[in-house]
């Protein structure tokens, strides 16, 4: 399997370019089309001063300072893509909310890359947040950490739940996981369920195997720590640099199994994610 379409939400910000070095990468290891999509929208008055006028003044000069970013993103993106064939490189941009734009953007996308900027940076009127944009678009999302190397994916971890979500996030990842050097299906569970997580990730590591996956299972008892630094210890040992997870178990406030676990993983600036909803 492969990818034939990626796209990235492109920011001008130098602290921006891992994400789209990343996409860029990605489009040519597996002979994408990758699109390019330059959006923010114009944040709401705290507060009404009595003054329309003013207020009137500041919108345009708030619009005018947007359509100078999404400018500079164009021909960052443009600059990364000069070496890709005319129609292989394809750029979308407007005036609007980054999570929703996204997500209706993505049905013309296999893979979503998002990430790549710094914490505290966040604002969704200038960005999208992974989880949220994995969980509305039906699109799996690759989050790449601030400062990151280039993805290898040679060794990748599956953090396994027997959920739709984890389901939905193995069929998504594979494209990396048939070209990967090395797969661990990881379930991490409690003493009452080790025997039911084995038969879990044997089964999922068969099925990887038959469509010629490098793979193995590992099944962790929690015991020491969080379900996410277990995850996060594994792959470390295991030489990943990617972990594949469901994004989410049931709703965003429920947030068990997944839940927890996405919300950590995505506090951490270790790992690419691949999110899945």
């Amino acid at each position: 399997m492969t990818f034939s379409s990626l796209m990235t939400h492109v920011l001008p910000e130098p602290e921006a370019a891992p994400r789209l070095a990343c996409a860029v990468d990605l489009a040519k290891r597996f002979g994408a089309r990758l699109i390019g999509v330059g959006v923010e929208m114009i944040p709401p008055l705290a507060f009404d001063n009595g003054y329309s006028s003013a207020d009137a003044e500041w919108v345009l000069a708030m619009r005018k300072s947007i359509e100078d970013q999404i400018a500079a993103a164009k021909k960052a993106f443009e600059r990364q893509t000069a070496d890709f064939p005319a129609a292989e490189a394809v750029w979308l941009s407007g005036i609007e909310t980054p999570g929703p734009a996204m997500a209706a953007a993505s049905r013309a996308a296999d893979l979503i890359i998002l990430g790549g900027v710094p914490r505290g940076r966040d604002s969704s009127y200038r960005d999208g947040a992974p989880a949220a944009v994995a969980m509305e678009a039906g699109r799996p999302v690759l989050v790449a950490p601030p400062a990151a190397p280039k993805l290898a994916a040679r060794n990748i971890v599956v953090a396994w739940k027997d959920t739709r979500e984890a389901r939905r996030a193995l069929s998504d990842s594979l494209p990396f996981l048939e070209a990967a050097g090395g797969v661990l299906v990881l379930e991490v569970t409690d003493k009452d369920g080790l025997e039911d997580a084995r038969i879990r990730t044997d089964d999922v590591v068969g099925a990887l195997r038959r469509r010629g996956a490098t793979a193995e299972a590992k099944v962790v008892l929690h015991v020491h720590a969080t379900a996410s630094q277990h995850i996060l210890e594994e792959a470390s040992a295991f030489g990943a640099d990617l972990v594949a997870l469901g994004c989410y178990g049931h709703s965003r406030f429920g947030e068990w199994a997944f839940g927890g676990v996405t919300r950590d993983l995505l506090a951490q600036d270790e790992m690419y994610l691949l999110l899945s909803h």
